[in-house]
């Protein structure tokens, strides 16, 4: 069965930083592509950062520069390092695996097929 399970949320004051995490298990994790998309209140998923199976890595560019994303193989975990945070960076926030089937791009959050439970990011001003 597989499973995402998603930590490392909180609230912070602007410019502050989280480092989120999410846990792979169930499948092979080295042979996915991975993204991070958010959900902010009242709003649709919005993709953040994808990281391939090669290590290579994209932004949005609401977080580029501000963002980082990494994987750790031998521990099947992703993370997302997060800097100089802003309130509209309050969201819930969910690690998704790509869908190799799918239509839709890696930025486009249909093209991922599973996603955890999700963690509250909450940025105050």
């Amino acid at each position: 069965e597989v499973q995402l399970v998603e930590s490392g949320g909180g609230m912070v004051q602007t410019g502050g930083s989280l480092r989120l995490s999410c846990a792979a298990s169930g499948f092979t994790f080295a042979s996915y592509d991975m993204s991070w998309v958010r959900q902010a209140p009242g709003k649709g998923l919005e993709w953040v950062s994808r990281n391939d199976i090669r290590g290579d890595s994209t932004y949005s560019d609401s977080v580029k520069g501000r963002f980082t994303i990494s994987r750790d193989n031998a521990k099947s975990t992703l993370y997302l390092q997060m800097n100089s945070l802003k309130p509209e960076d309050t969201a819930l926030y969910y690690c998704t695996r790509r869908d190799y089937s799918s239509s839709y791009s890696n930025t486009d959050p249909r093209g991922y097929d599973y996603r955890g439970q999700g963690t509250q990011v909450t940025v105050s001003s």
